[in-house]
């Protein structure tokens, strides 16, 4: 998928014999610690367009360091009782900070990820310049036991969780209750439901949560001496609103900051809105992106068929008529007044800052590769995107992506945003009908850029 910021592929810290699997994207002056529940893989969360443009942002100002827990995504799996304890837990990150040679680091913890770092602040505040924990609950237990519920009937509910993991009612319940707001979105619906089976098995998706039920981290909080933030949205479906407060107050000097909404990730809702409050407390000052947000249209070209042609020519055949590829689309996207972002293998992310050259460039390298004897496939939208002088990022690249994968060989596809901005420039279009585009909210119009006769 292109975006702005390569996905990392993942690499291994050890603590003792366990291999903790981790991500680091960005080169920012502060290490930012991302830290999930036991829904979490490094390498897959990436294929989530909010994910990714939320991690994206964030490593605009940091350098951001992401992980999966111990028994969990990419990390050693362990039986349902093998799970770890918090400060075993906490140990594993600070083996990451050591694999990747980062002495101090900002943690942002979400849910039970936030638990996990607050043992880390309270036990090695040396190595933590700040905390913050969103949606971050003191006790499960005694939320639940708030809740009016019993040990009888929360060890019922597990049983349930346990039997029905994995199932179609399973994951409609889980996503009814945790993205509220994208009730209607199939393709996040059909990611998380993918994700979830991934990360773990119905044993143990019931151990941790069995292990987030027994954990209780009011006796660490007064411990606490890092700069602490708490965020919290106030519909929170899982941990009350009333909670976060207590947990702000039980913390010395803890800032919170409530937010609207009432979806439980971070990058659901008004993601940027609590990204805006991380970077500030993180950074200290107000919010000031290392990039510069813009309108501006991307182009994405993808060629077609290029595992089938690469088979054929061999490694050193295909080398050669890929560089021509290369050559030629450069040449185009500076004629039209473009900037080359970056190659995404066997196709290319450019932008520029008006829609009618970014669609004449994408019509005159598709047809410049067909002398080639390639075909492309390539897509065209505007919108505002994060940018600085190597990266490219944001929903609108990613819009850009999908727009592109709707597109047939030759075929150069635009957004309806694309179309009504180039009125007036003599380029013509096709109606391409409406489309749902994978993992993007709504359903999108898109046309079919005709070329000049």
């Amino acid at each position: 998928m292109p975006v702005g910021v390569k996905p990392p592929r993942a690499e291994y810290a050890w603590n003792g014999e366990v291999a903790i699997a981790y991500g680091v994207v960005g080169d920012g002056p502060i290490d930012l610690v991302y830290v999930q529940g036991y829904v979490s893989d490094v390498e897959m969360m990436w294929e989530c367009p909010q994910a990714a443009a939320f991690m994206e942002r964030m490593s605009g100002w940091a350098r951001l360091i992401t992980l999966d827990r111990r028994g969990v995504g990419m990390s050693d799996r362990f039986s349902p009782g093998d799970l770890p304890p918090l400060e075993d837990a906490a140990r594993d990150v600070l083996a990451v900070l050591d694999a990747v040679g980062s002495t101090k680091a900002a943690l942002f913890g979400h849910h039970e990820g936030g638990q996990l770092c607050a043992m880390l602040a309270a036990t090695a505040p040396e190595r933590v310049r700040a905390l913050s924990l969103y949606t971050t609950p003191i006790s499960t237990r005694q939320i639940a036991y708030e809740d009016g519920d019993d040990d009888a009937e929360i060890a019922r509910s597990h049983e349930e969780w346990h039997r029905t993991f994995g199932t179609p009612a399973f994951d409609k319940l889980y996503f009814e209750i945790l993205a509220p707001s994208y009730m209607h979105d199939a393709e996040l619906y059909a990611f998380f439901s993918r994700l979830q089976r991934h990360v773990a098995s119905p044993s143990s998706s019931t151990g941790f949560i069995n292990l987030l039920y027994e954990t209780d981290i009011s006796g660490i909080l007064d411990a606490i001496t890092v700069p602490t933030q708490v965020l919290h949205r106030v519909g929170d479906p899982i941990t009350p609103i009333s909670w976060g407060r207590r947990l702000a107050a039980s913390i010395a000097g803890a800032e919170l900051v409530e937010l609207d909404g009432a979806d439980w990730w971070p990058f659901l809702g008004d993601a940027d809105r609590l990204l805006d409050e991380l970077e500030r407390f993180v950074l200290g000052d107000p919010v000031g992106r290392s990039a510069a947000r813009s309108l501006a249209t991307v182009l994405i070209t993808d060629i077609v068929s290029s595992t089938e042609r690469a088979t054929t020519l061999g490694d050193a055949g295909w080398k050669a008529l890929l560089a021509r590829h290369d050559a030629l689309a450069r040449r185009e996207i500076a004629r039209f007044g473009g900037r080359y972002v970056d190659s995404t293998g066997d196709g290319l992310l450019a932008s520029f800052d008006g829609p009618a050259r970014a669609t004449r460039c994408a019509l005159a390298i598709a047809a410049g590769v067909r002398e080639l004897g390639l075909e492309i496939r390539a897509g065209v939208h505007a919108g505002e995107v994060e940018h600085d002088r190597e990266s490219l990022r944001g929903i609108a690249v990613h819009v850009g992506a999908r727009v592109a994968a709707e597109a047939r060989a030759s075929e150069v596809l635009v957004s309806q945003t694309v179309k009504d901005l180039v009125a007036g420039s003599g380029l013509a279009f096709e109606d391409a009908g409406e489309r749902e585009l994978k993992g993007i909210a709504d359903r999108w119009h898109l046309y079919r850029a005709v070329p000049a006769p």
